[in-house]
């Protein structure tokens, strides 16, 4: 491909990706491919020589198309929002004809600057302490991560180290596997499955604290094990807080919780994947206090703040914890700025060696949206959860399980478990909206999210419908049953 048919299929895909994001409430949100449907519709090989690109496109809608779930279409309200605008769209194109790998200030300095700056530029939207700010002298700093995922285990890791050499240089003769053998890290019940991988990773035992009856993770709760632990002989070095959790939504209690982090000398981080990008608005910010407490700080605009895919913000109060434990410097990666205090290599804040100039994303959605925008948009989806909320308790055979905060609602027919099961599986059988479950206190509960960017209330009573057209049929059948 020359650059003048680049310049045309340019424009073509642009096109096509236009008609897909517009008429993406014409197609079924949830796809009917069995597993292994792929395989049998596409060579055993790659083509020996070239194809044109038609074809390609045409087996986009043949084979692709029908094997994809409709992540940003109105009726899909399952998992968590992933975020998608137009912005952030053509910063990633632009992203990767640049092409940088930018592992070190050298390796493209607009790449790593540009990503210091949009941190600081982020972080003051959502009123972090200046602390966290790399600003022109700080000591912390935020950086782009993969996931939530990565940032927990980094963060893990960095503590880990952190504990490991504190511990060494009081008493020179303890082992590094002896040190290993006690460290435990903590976090809630209700917190996401990735928590407990890093733990896996990095070989460090993770115990889950039961969260109250709010599905919050409190004070006494974590004092209780702490002491427990340190009688026992264990070494507590890292505590997990999650604002926003994947069950529910719940919050917990950083204004308890950090106090006691910081007296043992225990690293807190914040996991707030999800609801951190409500922070923005004032009104929300609340959920935030106690983040001063914290050591490291994390979530994704990639979810709900119009950033696409990947974009996940991260930030230190201390780098050099961060630096300390990643930091390796072979010839061939040095240069002659790196010691200057001016420049931020981000190879030695992550795991991967190489990485993409996220933040065009998010300098092109910050700049075009502008903070009104995005609150604006936060706005909405809560303002719909809401309006979906009323509609569960107005008909008398649901009822909501947990606090309606943000973009959630979790809900579920009164009644057993397996009558829960049914209605979610015919929901998705049906292939109309798309639903996920979750678990709160032994109750099977079925989850909506408000995902899309262009889901309307119009989307929300039509689902709403659905959905209980389909627990009517569930719970008719029931009676029947009975009555035989």
């Amino acid at each position: 491909m020359n650059v003048a048919e680049f310049r045309k299929r340019g424009k073509e895909m642009v096109d096509y990706v236009a008609d897909y994001m517009e008429g993406i409430h014409r197609r079924q949100v949830y796809p009917d491919v069995e597993p292994g449907y792929l395989r049998p519709l596409i060579p055993d090989s790659a083509p020996q020589e070239p194809e044109t690109f038609e074809n390609i496109m045409k087996d986009i809608e043949q084979i692709i198309m029908p094997g994809v779930t409709h992540w940003h279409s109105p009726y899909f309200f399952a998992y968590f929002p992933t975020a998608s605008s137009y912005p952030a769209m053509l910063a990633d194109m632009l992203s990767g004809a640049i092409g940088c790998i930018g592992f070190s200030w050298i390796a493209s300095p607009a790449c790593t600057e540009l990503e210091t700056v949009m941190l600081d530029w982020l972080g003051k939207m959502i009123n972090l302490p200046e602390a966290f700010l790399a600003g022109r002298d700080g000591e912390g700093g935020g950086v782009i991560q993969g996931s939530a995922s990565e940032a927990t285990l980094v963060t893990l890791l960095a503590a880990r180290t952190k504990v490991i050499r504190q511990l060494q240089a009081k008493s020179p003769g303890l082992t590094e596997g002896a040190i290993m053998d006690k460290l435990v890290a903590y976090a809630s019940d209700q917190s996401h499955s990735s928590v407990e991988r890093a733990g896996l990773i990095g070989g460090v035992k993770l115990k889950m604290i039961p969260s109250d009856d709010k599905f919050s993770l409190r004070g006494s709760a974590l004092r209780k094990i702490l002491d427990e632990d340190k009688a026992a002989g264990l070494i507590p070095f890292f505590v997990v807080a999650t604002l926003g959790t994947t069950p529910c939504c719940s919050f917990d209690n950083l204004l308890e919780l950090g106090p006691i982090c910081n007296k043992e000398n225990i690293w807190m981080h914040i996991d707030a994947a999800y609801a951190g990008s409500a922070f923005i608005c004032p009104e929300f910010r609340h959920f935030l206090n106690g983040v001063e407490f914290a050591d490291s700080y994390n979530f994704n605009p990639h979810k709900w703040l119009l950033v696409n895919f990947d974009c996940s913000a991260m930030w230190v109060k201390k780098r050099a914890d961060l630096i300390g434990a990643f930091k390796l410097d072979p010839l061939y990666l040095q240069h002659h700025n790196q010691e200057s205090g001016l420049v931020t290599d981000y190879r030695h804040w992550q795991i991967p060696l190489g990485r993409r100039f996220r933040s065009l994303k998010m300098w092109f959605v910050f700049r075009m949206y502008g903070v009104k925008g995005l609150q604006a948009y936060i706005r909405k989806h809560v303002k719909l959860s809401h309006e979906f909320e009323s509609l569960v308790r107005q008909d008398s055979r649901f009822e909501i399980c947990a606090e309606v905060v943000l973009g959630l609602v979790c809900f579920r027919i009164k009644g057993s478990n397996e009558l829960n099961e049914m209605l979610l599986e015919r929901i998705n059988k049906a292939k109309k909206i798309h639903l996920v479950p979750c678990h709160l206190q032994d109750k099977f509960v079925l989850r909506f999210a408000i995902c899309s960017r262009t889901v309307e209330s119009i989307h929300i009573q039509q689902a709403w419908q659905h959905i209980t057209e389909l627990a009517a049929e569930l719970l008719k059948e029931g009676k029947e049953q009975k009555m035989n």
